[in-house]
C-alpha cells in the first residue's frame, strides 16, 4: 500500500517524467483535484485509471475512503491539476493521513510554477519564502506580505491575473515602490512570459 505523490506538467503536456508516467500506469487509482482535467492528461498519455476527486472541497470521509483503499494493498497516486502536489493545494491532508495510517508515501520529484519561476526571474534563489496564495482580505494579505518582506528571502507568490494590480500596490505599501519584481505568467506554455522591473514600473505596467 502506497501514496504516490505526482507532478503534473503546469503547462505544456510534455513537462512530465518518464517516472512519473510509469507510475499512473501502474497504480490501482489516481486521486485528483479535477477529473476532467486529470483525464485530458491521461488520454494524452494514453492511460485509462478509476479516479477520485479529492479537491479543497472534499470533507474528512473522502480522506477515510482514500486511505482504506489504500490500506486493502492499493496503490493509489495523488495529483493536482497542474504541479506538484500538496504546495497551495489540499494533498498535504491526505499525506498526513495516510502517515498517521502507517502507509508509504514516496514523493516524486517534477514541475513546479514557484521554482520555474523562481529559476526563470534572476531574483536571488539561494533563499526562497513560499507564501503561495495570499488571503482573499486586503489587510489579511498585507501582514503576510509585511511579515515576508522582513525576510532576506525572495518571496513567491501564487496570484490571479484579476488581482495581480491589487497586490502590487500592497508589495509597494508594506515593502516599498523600488522594491524589485518579476511577474512569471503562462510558464511552459506558447505565451510563456516575464516582467521584470521595480514595484511601481511593473504596476504601472
Amino acid at each position: 500500500m502506497t501514496l504516490y505523490i505526482v507532478p503534473t506538467p503546469i503547462g505544456n503536456l510534455s513537462d512530465i517524467t518518464l517516472r512519473a508516467i510509469d507510475v499512473l500506469k501502474t497504480v490501482d487509482a489516481i486521486a485528483c483535484e479535477d477529473t476532467r482535467r486529470t483525464l485530458k492528461l491521461l488520454n494524452h498519455l494514453g492511460i485509462t485509471k478509476s479516479l477520485y476527486s479529492y479537491h479543497g472541497h472534499s470533507g474528512p470521509g473522502r480522506v477515510r475512503q482514500i486511505i482504506q483503499i489504500l490500506q486493502s494493498n492499493k496503490q493509489i497516486a495523488l495529483v493536482s491539476d497542474a504541479g506538484t502536489p500538496g504546495l497551495s493545494d489540499p494533498g498535504t491532508a491526505l499525506v498526513q493521513a495516510a502517515l498517521e495510517s502507517g502507509i508509504s508515501v514516496i514523493s516524486l520529484p517534477g514541475a513546479c510554477a514557484a521554482i520555474t519561476g523562481l529559476v526563470g526571474s534572476g531574483l536571488p534563489t539561494d533563499r526562497l519564502f513560499f507564501i503561495g496564495f495570499l488571503p482573499r482580505r486586503a489587510a489579511r494579505a498585507k501582514r503576510v506580505l509585511t511579515v515576508a518582506a522582513t525576510t532576506e528571502a525572495t518571496v513567491a507568490i501564487y496570484e490571479s491575473p484579476y488581482r495581480t494590480v491589487e497586490t502590487l500596490g500592497w508589495i509597494i505599501e508594506v515593502a516599498g515602490p523600488e522594491t524589485p519584481v518579476v511577474i512569471a505568467r503562462e510558464l511552459t506554455k506558447v505565451h510563456e512570459e516575464f516582467v521584470r522591473g521595480t514595484a511601481r514600473a511593473v504596476r504601472e505596467r
